[in-house]
C-alpha cells in the first residue's frame, strides 16, 4: 500500500503522488524492457508498475524476447555504448538485431497504450509501431556520452523518433539528441525484501550458510559479474588490504538472462580467487533479495568499483542499510556518494585498498558515515520521488 512509505517520507509526499495520479486516470502506460529479473532495470519495474496502479494510472510491463544470439548483439552495444572499443557492429550483428526487432513488432501489443515508456537499447526499434497520439519515451539506464560513433549512428535512427529520452544523470545526455531530455535518477523501494529490516538471527543464519564468519570484517562487493563491474579489481585492492587486516571478501551476483557473457566473467573471477578460503564469490538467483539484504547488513565496508556504471543501485542499496560505500569516481556512482561524507570515490585499484584501510580502521568513521548515508538515500534516492517524477514527465506529454 501507498501509505506504508509515509513514514519515510511524510504524508505530504503521498498526498501529492494521489492528486497527481487523479490528473492521469484513463491515460494507459507500457514499459517495455529486456528482463523479468537480473539487474536495476527489472528491480525497478517490478515496484514501480503496482504502485502506478494502486495510483489509479492503469500500467503494464512487457519483456521482448530473443536468443543467446540476439542478447549477445545487444550486450556488444551495451558495451560499445560504454566503452568503444574501435571495432562497431558486424552487418551480420546488425542483421540479428533488425530481424528480433521485427519479431517483437508482432510480439509486442503496443496498440492500446497512450505512453510507452522502453527501456534501453535492446528493445528501441519497437518504435516504428508508433501510432498517431501515442508519446513514446526512451527511457536510457546506461552511459551514452561517448559511444562509438557507428553504433551511436544506427541507433540514432530511433532515438530521435521518441517523443522524449529520460536520463540517470546530465553527463549521460549525448550531445546531438534531438529530442526532449528529463533527468530522472533511479530509486530502490525500502519495503522491498533487499532492503526492509531483517533480524540478526536471520543475517547469522545467511552468514552461516554461506560460510562467512560473522566476527571477522567483512568487505562486500553486490553486482552482476560484468567486466564493468571490475571484480578483478576488488579482488586486487583485498589482497592489498589482507595482507594488514585478517579481513573476509564476498562478491555476490547473478547472471542477467540478457547478459551472456555473465558466465564467462563468473569463471575468471573463481579462477582469479583461486584457493583463498576468505574469498567468497556468489552465483545466486535473481531473486535472493533476502540474502544480499543480510549481507550487506553484516558488511563492514561495501564497493562498488565499477569502471563504467549507469547509475549503480546497489551503492543506494548498501547505504540506506547505513554502510559507507567505496565507489568508482564515474556516473551515477558519483551522484549518491558524497565523497568524505557518505564513503569515498575511487580512480584506482591502490586508491581502493587505501580508503578500505582507513574505513577498517576507525569505527567511529563508519558509524558517522553510514548514518549520512542513510539520510541521503531518504532524501535523494527512494521510489517515491522515482514515482512523481515519471508521473510528472507523462503529465507534461499527454497534458501539454
Amino acid at each position: 500500500m501507498i501509505e506504508e512509505f509515509e513514514r519515510y517520507v511524510g504524508k505530504g509526499t503521498i498526498g501529492e503522488l494521489k492528486e497527481l495520479a487523479k490528473q492521469l486516470r484513463g491515460v494507459r502506460i507500457l514499459h517495455v524492457n529486456s528482463t523479468k529479473e537480473g539487474g536495476g532495470v527489472a528491480e525497478i519495474l517490478y515496484r514501480l508498475v503496482p504502485l502506478m496502479n494502486e495510483l489509479g494510472v492503469e500500467t503494464k510491463w512487457e519483456v521482448i524476447r530473443g536468443d543467446q544470439e540476439f542478447f549477445g548483439v545487444t550486450k556488444k552495444i551495451h558495451n560499445l555504448l560504454h566503452l568503444p572499443s574501435g571495432e562497431g557492429l558486424s552487418q551480420r550483428e546488425l542483421i540479428t538485431y533488425m530481424k528480433h526487432t521485427y519479431d517483437n513488432i508482432s510480439y509486442v501489443d503496443t496498440e492500446p497504450y497512450d505512453v510507452i515508456f522502453i527501456h534501453d537499447p535492446q528493445p528501441l526499434g519497437l518504435i516504428v509501431k508508433k501510432r498517431n497520439g501515442q508519446k513514446w519515451i526512451w527511457r536510457c539506464h546506461i552511459d551514452i556520452s561517448t559511444p562509438e560513433e557507428e553504433t551511436w549512428k544506427f541507433l540514432e535512427m530511433f532515438i530521435n523518433g521518441y517523443d522524449a529520452g529520460i536520463f540517470h544523470i546530465p553527463e549521460f545526455v549525448r550531445e546531438g539528441v534531438r529530442i526532449p531530455s528529463y533527468i530522472i535518477p533511479p530509486s530502490i523501494d525500502p519495503l522491498h525484501d533487499k532492503n526492509r529490516e531483517i533480524d540478526d538471527h536471520f543475517i547469522l543464519g545467511v552468514l552461516e550458510k554461506f560460510k562467512i564468519d560473522p566476527y571477522r570484517p567483512i568487505i562486500l562487493q553486490v553486482a552482476r559479474f560484468d567486466r564493468l563491474k571490475d571484480p578483478f579489481g576488488v579482488i586486487s585492492a583485498y589482497r592489498m588490504v589482507k595482507g594488514r587486516y585478517d579481513c573476509q571478501l564476498i562478491l555476490a551476483g547473478s547472471y542477467a538472462s540478457d547478459d551472456p557473457e555473465g558466465e564467462e566473467v563468473y569463471r575468471e573471477v573463481v579462477e582469479m580467487a583461486g584457493d583463498d578460503p576468505d574469498i567468497h564469490i556468489l552465483n545466486l538467483p535473481p531473486n535472493s533479495h533476502l540474502e544480499i539484504n543480510a549481507l550487506q547488513r553484516s558488511a563492514t565496508v561495501v564497493l562498488q568499483k565499477s569502471i563504467r556504471e549507469g547509475f549503480g543501485l546497489v551503492v543506494s542499496e548498501a547505504m540506506w542499510k547505513g554502510k559507507p560505500v567505496i565507489g568508482g569516481n564515474i556516473g551515477g556512482i558519483r551522484r549518491q556518494i558524497i565523497n568524505g561524507v557518505t564513503g569515498y570515490l575511487v580512480n584506482t585499484v591502490e586508491g581502493t585498498a587505501f580508503r578500505i584501510k582507513q574505513l577498517l580502521s576507525n569505527e567511529k568513521e563508519r558509524v558517522r558515515m553510514g548514518r549520512n548515508a542513510r539520510e541521503r538515500v531518504r532524501q535523494s534516492f527512494l521510489i517515491t520521488r522515482h514515482l512523481k517524477d515519471y508521473l510528472l514527465v507523462i503529465y507534461e506529454l499527454v497534458k501539454s
